[in-house]
């Protein structure tokens, strides 16, 4: 068990909140990075705003290990990705753990949303500081979460055709994380983690069909009425187009990996889609 302080962005949001829990049931030394300290209260939590440089300095005095994880702001996050790249490094930051994105060097990714992952590993890699790069494949719950909407309209709405995704749970790339920050030997590397076993929006619509006994098919729909659907369901267009688009660049392969480096670090293959399935419905009926 290592005895260096690793700290943690984002630790009350929902990958952070897992990686925070995991590591404090290693016993590891931790600090929780958050805009609301007050939200933390069993370790040691400091101010820490990715859109504020002031503070962010101090806020990472005494961190050997920085595990980053992404802003959630389309359009600022290689902004505030490299305010804390370079915060960390006039704080002496060691080792810093950047969780990137899957496939984004590659001609077939998700287009709106690769370019700034690759500008802040750019920035990371330009920094001086050790790293380890994590390309998260896409988490199922992007997609189980919507079980409930199947299961109310009798189909699985998408434009993903028959493309295949790759994904990992939530709590399984936030493991590796956890990992790799307690680990040794990942320095300077970077690691495309994708699931064991890849699948179909058709392969999803009949795993939900089999766990619930209803006959849910899936139903591929134009970018355009996809997005539309998204908006007759209550989401913003602009929203609704990006998840639309997520779609279509997944029917191209975006989403598709067959690299085993997520198995490695968890040392053990990733979670089927039938495990993923009986979550989500377990968690939509206890809801």
């Amino acid at each position: 068990m290592t005895n260096k302080t690793i700290a943690i962005t984002g630790a009350t949001g929902q990958f952070g909140a897992i990686a925070l829990d995991l590591l404090k049931a290693k016993n590891a030394n931790v600090i929780a990075l958050v805009r609301n300290p007050a939200k933390i209260s069993d370790v040691e939590a400091r101010k820490f705003d990715y859109s504020k440089t002031e503070g962010q300095v101090e806020a990472l005095k005494g961190v050997e290990t920085l595990i980053l994880v992404p802003s959630n702001e389309l359009g600022q996050r290689f902004i505030q990705h490299n305010n804390v790249i370079q915060s960390a490094k006039k704080a002496g930051v060691k080792h810093f753990v950047l969780v990137s994105f899957i496939n984004i060097d590659k001609a077939n990714n998700i287009r709106s949303l690769s370019p700034e992952y690759v500008e802040t590993e750019a920035a990371l890699k330009a920094s001086g500081m050790a790293y380890t790069i994590l390309r998260n494949g896409w988490y199922t719950e992007n997609y189980t979460g919507s079980i409930p909407a199947a299961l109310a309209n009798n189909a699985f709405y998408g434009s993903a055709k028959n493309g295949k995704i790759s994904s990992a749970l939530r709590a399984e790339l936030a493991e590796a994380a956890v990992n790799v920050a307690l680990g040794e030997g990942h320095e300077n590397k970077t690691y495309e983690l994708a699931g064991s076993t890849s699948w179909t929006l058709s392969d999803l619509a009949a795993e939900i069909s089999k766990q619930t006994g209803k006959d849910i098919s899936y139903a591929d729909l134009t970018a355009e009425d996809y997005a539309a659907a998204l908006v007759q369901a209550g989401l913003d267009s602009d929203f609704a187009g990006l998840i639309a688009q997520w779609d279509v660049d997944a029917s191209n392969g975006a989403l598709f990996s067959e690299d085993k480096t997520l198995e490695k670090l968890l040392g053990r293959p990733t979670a089927g889609l039938d495990v993923a399935v009986k979550q989500a419905l377990s968690a939509a009926a206890n809801g």
